[in-house]
């Protein structure tokens, strides 16, 4: 099992994502629920063509941390 960081961001015409980890492996949707499914389904033919071409999976590498600021 292999887990990735995803980031997601809103857009003005609903939400992007994209995998750091993954160099061009980017989804969009009108909701979040959408843009989840998409970045997973686009992450699986991503992985999947990373195997066909032999090429070694990448570790996750990226992190995230959430800072909040009290104004």
């Amino acid at each position: 099992m292999r887990k990735y960081l995803v980031v997601f961001e809103k857009t003005k015409t609903g939400y992007s994502a994209y995998v750091p980890d993954l160099p061009g492996c980017i989804a969009t949707g009108r909701t979040k629920n959408e843009t989840e499914k998409n970045i997973y389904e686009a992450m699986q033919l991503h992985l999947e063509g990373l195997l066909e071409e032999k090429i070694k999976l990448p570790k996750m590498q990226a992190v995230s941390e959430v800072f909040v600021f009290s104004s």
